[in-house]
């Protein structure tokens, strides 16, 4: 019986854990561009710019962090929850009253200017490699 509760509350412990990541990882897809922008400045690493926009275009499919959650969280004798994380937590706690659909778009145009913020940087700096 100890053996099943240890288990238990481990499986517990990594789910919440994962949950914590994925909070960060939400707030890195938001504000990950002006990060980006801010390392750029100091130090050159496009690695990180590649890595957001990776971040950016994975919306589609489903998150690895959620199933992970999900399977941690089954695994710990709790009943996982159906859909993904921001329309579970998010939702529940900042848009009590926002539908699915509008709480998706909001997403869509997060990514999208994340997206567009890259596009102008790279064509201005096109612009000036070309001009030298």
């Amino acid at each position: 019986m100890d053996a099943v509760l240890l288990a238990s509350n481990f499986y517990s412990a990594l789910a919440t854990a994962v949950l914590f990541l994925h909070g960060l990882f939400i707030l890195w897809v938001i504000f990950g561009a002006l990060l980006v922008r801010c390392a750029l400045l100091v130090r050159s690493r496009p690695i990180l710019r590649w890595l957001h926009i990776a971040s950016l275009v994975w919306l589609p499919w489903p998150c690895p962090l959620t199933l992970l959650e999900n399977w941690l969280e089954a695994r710990a004798g709790v009943e996982p929850y159906q859909g993904g994380f921001l329309l579970h937590y998010l939702d529940r706690l900042v848009y009590p009253d926002i539908s699915p659909t509008v709480l998706t778009v909001a997403g869509v145009f997060v990514c999208t200017l994340n997206l567009a913020l890259y596009a102008r940087q790279i064509w201005s700096t096109l612009l000036i490699r070309s001009a030298k």
